[in-house]
């Protein structure tokens, strides 16, 4: 058919609207259903002049447009099911809070509450003062400052120490992590001058020493999140850095990245420093996450000299960089689980994720694979595997945890059509593809989630809208 003559059975908008569906959500919300129907209209009159030659029935458009109405009521925020194994998700929003940091940001949400008010002298207080008590006791360190991420409070604590001066870092410690966030960047952005010393793979304490200058302000130490070199390197130990600090009058800062508060050797997790551990050698200044291994929200943590913390929190920066109320309440309801270690291991969900032992896990497969087998019945074929999981977040990334997962072989359906069709679910499901299988990794299901992700993938294997 020329494009002409499809150009004029294209519905018009008003003819559009008489349709059941579409009269039906006119009488909710007139004004977006006919914005809606003018754009579909649109978009159909654009794909003719493109040299499309089938056109919709008006039944058919209506779906489309009734559709789009559907989603322009739902938050783009959506939960997703988690089932890729990977406990600290960037891309799905890192850490899950546990039950008192929800209850906790919720009641902060729904109230007025004393953010900034001193309910003893009634006169304004610090909204700090809720979270820097607990952030000295639990890491040992003279004072704390909190803002709303980790680069924030990089960029806050050079911006401070060592603008117009020079900072020394090695070399091999100028990574970039994800979002392309690049240390050699966010140091140049706070005013200080950049001094490389060592090589890639090697640098020695003479090396600092070497590099020591006049316009020297601070020394820089950096984890290497999901960076490792490994073979033939030397690094300087934080205690030689440390050491040197104190020899030659000069702070030195460490950029933990993940921030554990809690040693997991004994659960077989290595590798990782813990803040207090870091203090305790007598590191000036740390900075942290509040959403990778300490299981909270999305924050910076700052913590060390006292001096140092209050020049920090006098800084222009600070009051651009602050969080707000429901982020306090959730870091200082999660920050007082860790007065009890067993507590913490079992409230927040970080830890418990990272904790599960290999039986437990393959005992809760076995219960999802059972539970999916009589679902799915030959839609697909359920099965069983022994895998690995791991933390994410560029936290422990030499840490493999053993894992168990239930896979998913689609009797019809491709797999990437399969892994697809769960995406577009409600809530929507993200699974590892893994060859012609997709793996369900139940280390990071949370509970209550497995009849969810049950009636998810019926519907994805039904074709359902």
């Amino acid at each position: 058919m020329e494009q002409k003559d499809l150009l004029r059975q294209l519905p018009a908008v008003d003819q559009l609207l008489q349709q059941p569906r579409l009269k039906d959500l006119s009488r909710e919300d007139h004004q977006l259903v006919l914005t809606i129907t003018r754009q579909v209209v649109d978009d159909w009159r654009q794909r003719i002049k493109n040299g499309i030659t089938i056109l919709p029935a008006a039944a058919e458009l209506a779906r489309e447009i009734a559709a789009r109405y559907d989603a322009a009521g739902r938050s783009s925020l959506r939960p997703v099911i988690n089932a890729t194994g990977v406990v600290l998700h960037t891309n799905l929003g890192r850490a899950v809070l546990s039950p008192a940091a929800r209850e906790a940001a919720l009641q902060a949400a729904s109230r007025y509450t004393n953010l900034e008010f001193d309910l003893e002298n009634g006169q304004r207080g610090n909204r700090y003062s809720h979270v820097t008590g607990l952030l000295r006791e639990l890491t040992g360190a003279e004072d704390a400052l909190v803002v709303n991420n980790n680069a924030a409070a990089v960029l806050l604590a050079l911006s401070t120490l060592a603008e117009g001066r020079e900072t020394i870092i090695s070399r091999g410690q100028l990574v970039e992590i994800g979002g392309s966030f690049r240390i050699p960047d966010v140091m140049g952005q706070s005013g200080t001058k950049l001094v490389e010393v060592g090589t890639t793979n090697k640098t020695y304490l003479q090396d600092y020493e070497k590099a020591l200058g006049p316009e020297t302000a601070l020394f820089l130490k950096v984890h290497p999140s999901n960076y490792r070199i490994q073979g033939f390197t030397r690094e300087v130990t934080t205690a030689e850095l440390v050491a040197l600090g104190r020899r030659v009058g000069l702070p030195v800062m460490e950029d933990l990245g993940s921030g554990f508060l809690y040693n997991l050797e004994s659960h077989g997790i290595t590798g990782e420093p813990t803040v207090q551990a870091e203090v305790k050698q007598g590191v000036d200044v740390v900075t942290f996450s509040g959403d990778k291994l300490l299981g909270g929200p999305q924050a910076g943590i700052i913590v060390g000299r006292h001096d140092l913390v209050a020049a920090m929190a006098r800084h222009p920066l600070t009051r651009a960089l602050r969080v707000d109320k429901m982020t306090l309440a959730a870091l200082e309801a999660t920050l007082h689980a860790y007065r009890n270690p067993d507590r913490a291991l079992q409230e927040i969900p970080t830890l418990a994720a990272l904790t599960l032992t290999a039986p437990e896990l393959r005992r809760r497969a076995e219960q999802l694979q059972q539970l999916l087998a009589g679902v799915l019945g030959t839609r697909a074929r359920v099965g069983l595997v022994a895998t690995t999981s791991e933390a994410g977040g560029g936290a422990l990334p030499l840490t493999e945890l053993p894992s168990w997962g239930v896979t998913i072989q689609p009797a019809q359906l491709g797999i990437r059509e399969l892994a697809l069709a769960l995406r577009r679910t409600e809530p929507p499901v993200l699974g590892r593809v893994q060859e012609d299988i997709m793996i369900l990794d139940v280390r990071t299901l949370l509970p209550g989630e497995g009849e969810e992700l049950a009636r998810a993938l019926v519907q994805a294997l039904e074709g359902a809208p």
